[in-house]
């Protein structure tokens, strides 16, 4: 039999290559996913950014893009729980200014002209029938900014075009720190929701935990829910709270770690004020950092319903708003799907399906009053969009503020 098959390979030239079947070592499977390329998650990020919003930003999309690749600049928060005035001083005299301060001051000053209209470019949008149908506040520059915006916020930042870095904040005697730092332009959802004292107040989407140091630097909290989803991210905002909050006031705080999209049914109609900060692609982190990036291809399913997780998200922080509670609603990336489109469905799924009539304010006295410290899209068709740019890089951050109708 050995002789036969040795025969065998001598009459079939190639050997088995002779039946049609190469040499083991030459056999490969095409559909292996080890020889297919492999792309990043921040180029892939990056790849559909240029694709989507060279489209939305046209010819402002080259200097965003470069930012968006560039250092980010930070803030620092003063925590008002700690020695306030002395890390403030510290603070001037690294050459930085309080830069909610001085837009007020410089607001004082300012003849400002008549209101815009709410309502930016209504031509270009779909779903015009509805759009027609929603009721914009429009808003001069108020005469009293003191009951305009979030009282006792202090940020300094550096001018704009200069890149300087803070050192980390020093704990006190007491082990409070200072100050923490961050994206300047996340405190302007803050600021918007105009806290007042005696404000029942939720923060639907907590962690980690910046906007709610903000939140308690107003002292105007009668009591603040945080929550967030994540219980590990719920973990990491009550240990930043230890860091800058006494056990006293940290006790007015209650940190749970519930399904935000059930808040309305949870506690509807409680709220004074409600921050609706919702999971995005967080632009910049995408384009920058391969962990937890969620244009990773094992998240696809995840960022395509990112927009319905949103909207929902929004309408129930607007069914846990009493009536004539305000609701910010706020994210970290440019896009129009995640930002205006998500809005008008959470406006137009209250009122059809819940009987609530929703107010989306004009905030273009923010552009305005913030304009020495923010580059902003004057485009935005609802809400403000600060955008990435190399003199000021803050952002990209989206807010938009509503009120619950009576």
């Amino acid at each position: 039999m050995a002789a036969l098959r040795g025969s065998a390979r001598r009459l079939l030239p190639g050997g088995l290559a002779g039946l049609g079947l190469p040499p083991r070592r030459y056999r490969y499977k095409e559909k292996w996913a080890g020889t297919a390329p492999k792309i990043s998650a921040t180029r892939l990020a990056l790849q559909n950014f240029d694709m989507n919003y060279s489209v939305q930003f046209g010819s402002l999309w080259p200097s965003i893009r470069v930012s968006l690749l560039s250092e980010q600049k930070y803030g620092a928060l003063v925590n008002k729980f700690s020695d306030a005035d002395r890390v403030s001083r510290e603070l001037e005299l690294l050459n930085t200014v309080d830069f909610v301060y001085e837009s007020q001051k410089a607001a004082r000053h300012v003849q400002w002209d008549s209101p815009v209209e709410g309502m930016r470019g209504e031509e270009t949008a779909p779903q015009e029938t509805h759009r027609e149908q929603m009721t914009v506040e429009q808003t001069q520059m108020p005469s009293s900014l003191s009951t305009s915006i979030s009282p006792n916020i202090k940020c300094y930042t550096f001018s704009k075009g200069d890149v300087s870095r803070f050192p980390p904040a020093r704990p006190d005697a007491l082990g409070t720190l200072g100050y923490y730092l961050l994206d300047v332009a996340s405190l302007l959802p803050v600021l918007a929701l105009n806290v007042q004292p005696g404000d029942l107040v939720l923060d639907l989407c907590a962690a980690p935990g910046g906007k709610t140091l903000a939140l308690l630097q107003t002292g105007c909290c009668r009591h603040l829910a945080a929550n967030d989803i994540s219980a590990s991210r719920s973990n990491r905002l009550r240990r930043v709270l230890c860091s800058y909050v006494p056990k006293d006031i940290g006790a007015d705080v209650r940190i749970t770690s519930w399904d935000g999209r059930n808040w309305g049914e949870l506690e509807g109609n409680t709220y004074n004020r409600v921050l609706v900060d919702v999971p995005c692609t967080t632009d910049r982190h995408s384009v920058m950092e391969e962990d937890n990036n969620i244009f990773s291809r094992m998240r696809l399913k995840e960022r395509q319903m990112l927009p319905m997780l949103q909207m929902q998200l929004l309408l129930a922080g607007l069914l846990a708003a009493r009536p004539d509670g305000e609701v910010v609603y706020s994210t970290c990336s440019l896009s129009q799907l995640q930002n205006e489109y998500v809005v008008e469905r959470a406006v137009e799924v209250a009122e059809t399906e819940y009987n609530i009539s929703v107010h989306v304010e004009d905030l273009s006295y923010f552009r305005r009053l913030f304009q020495d410290t923010f580059s902003f899209f004057a485009d935005c068709r609802l809400g403000e969009l600060v955008l990435p740019h190399l003199t000021a890089n803050f952002g990209p951050m989206y807010f938009c503020k509503l009120r619950r109708e009576q």
